[in-house]
């Protein structure tokens, strides 16, 4: 098997509907301006709070 290198990035995606979609978002985003993306892994998950009521998911 031939050795591969990869490059770590870290992205935040956010949403005012779900993790899902904020996950989806930092996908999206980053394959605008980067190629060949194969792989993601979600860290940290997270939410704004406005009032006690989520105003954003957020996903790193």
């Amino acid at each position: 098997m031939a050795e591969s290198v990869y490059k770590i990035i870290e992205l935040v995606g956010s949403s005012t509907e779900s993790w899902e979609k904020a996950a989806a978002a930092a996908v999206e985003r980053a394959g605008e301006s980067l190629r060949d993306l194969r792989v993601a892994e979600i860290v940290e998950m997270d939410m704004v709070l406005n009032n006690g009521k989520v105003e954003a998911y957020r996903t790193k």
